[in-house]
């Protein structure tokens, strides 16, 4: 999936761990083998390839995976948009050779593929048709999320009773430490992203960060970062990192990227409208923003 994955779990002893950890590893190939779009023969290509053409039969596992997307995609007005696929890496690459910014024009006729309600989901054949030709969907916004509940749920089906799932700072924990604690989580501080700026105890919730210092372009002297816009096709500036906390890793996976793009105000506003969602917001300047019942030590 283009990430580290890190397998933490409480076991007897060091064989039982071990092979308890394989089995997350194994559940992780799973996923990525049925959601990648580097592989000609994954459902998501599959889609991708017939995309104005025809719909495309899929697992009933894909599909609802495609369907809970479209929900996140409705709650934050198209801020989070699986079919984002269709900005290609000629207008953003994010490497060293990007020097200027795509102008908004170009950006703007790239985005117009991008559009949720054109994903045509047949619930009783479970076929997913993208309506215009051109279309792409891809899992980058809530597919570690996801592979990370998804293996945290064969742990415990194997009687693992606590550990923790970590895919790139997206991370899933469950039960306690051996010394009958709850986890301690680091929540990264965007400007020394390998030191935490505030820790918080979690048991059985989830934690995902997006921040401007994963991936980023300096342009002029200003720091882009790789979190798209939908409606734009133009990064979002003034966010430097969002922290969301929820009971499920896919969950929270998938809404720190639309927070970013909403913005602090109407991204507090939807994460206090949602029960068990929490989110801690820092802007350029610094600034720390919770929303509500959230208490950093």
């Amino acid at each position: 999936m283009g990430n580290n994955f890190t397998i933490t779990v409480v076991a007897e002893n060091e064989k039982i761990g071990n092979e308890n950890i394989n089995m997350a590893i194994e559940e992780i190939r799973r996923i990525e083998k049925l959601l990648t779009t580097y592989k000609d023969d994954s459902q998501t290509n599959l889609i991708n390839n017939n995309a104005g053409i025809k719909a495309v039969k899929v697992d009933l596992e894909v599909f609802n995976l495609i369907e809970r997307s479209v929900g996140i995609s409705k709650i934050t007005q198209g801020a989070f948009d699986i079919s984002y696929g269709s900005i290609d890496k000629s207008l953003w690459n994010f490497d060293k050779t990007m020097t200027q910014l795509p102008d908004a024009e170009t950006a703007l006729k790239m985005v117009y593929l991008i559009d949720y309600r054109n994903i045509i989901l047949d619930k009783e054949n479970t076929t997913v048709l993208l309506k215009e030709k051109g279309m792409r969907i891809g899992f980058g916004g809530i597919g570690k999320g996801y592979a990370a509940e998804m293996a945290k749920q064969v742990l415990i089906k194997n009687n693992v009773q606590s550990g923790i799932i970590n895919a790139s700072g997206d991370l899933s924990a469950w039960g306690l430490q051996p010394n009958g604690k709850k986890w301690t989580i680091g929540v990264a501080d965007p400007n020394s992203p390998n030191a935490a700026f505030s820790y918080m105890e979690i048991s059985n919730k989830a934690v995902a960060t997006s921040g401007n210092y994963e991936k980023f372009v300096t342009i002029n002297g200003k720091k882009y970062s790789h979190t798209i816009d939908p409606k734009t096709g133009l990064p979002i500036t003034g966010i430097k990192s969002v922290t969301i906390i929820a009971s499920n890793a896919e969950f929270a996976d998938a809404m720190a990227t639309p927070i970013a793009v909403m913005g602090i105000k109407a991204g507090l506003f939807l994460i206090d409208q949602i029960a068990d969602l929490y989110c801690i917001i820092i802007d350029d300047n610094n600034k720390i923003y919770t929303s509500k019942n959230i208490n950093l030590k």
